[in-house]
């Protein structure tokens, strides 16, 4: 799908266009590792949210940790789509 944005990007003649899709590339694969970073940072350093589950009735899926972590796992469709397309294209070769 990228390949083929790509594609049409560089049919309408404006490398602006193509320069804005390889930003746009780069962004979405950013957003997955930074999420997981946040989750650690967030984990490690006890964040505000450890004040708050000390209540009895606090839920482990409660936090900013889980919510980084889902944040997370959701962005990684284009790491997916990254590793897909390049196991297909070496076995083309």
């Amino acid at each position: 799908m990228i390949a083929a944005q790509r594609e049409t990007a560089g049919a309408s003649g404006g490398s602006g266009n193509l320069a804005a899709l390889g930003a746009a590339d780069w962004l979405s694969l950013a957003a997955a590792p930074t999420f997981a970073v946040m989750a650690l940072l967030t984990g490690v350093s006890g964040g505000a949210d450890m004040i708050c589950s000390a209540a009895a009735d606090a839920s482990p899926l409660t936090g900013m940790v889980p919510m980084y972590l889902l944040m997370s796992t959701f962005h990684l469709a284009p790491w997916l789509k990254l590793i897909s397309s390049r196991r297909g294209g070496a076995r083309r070769s």
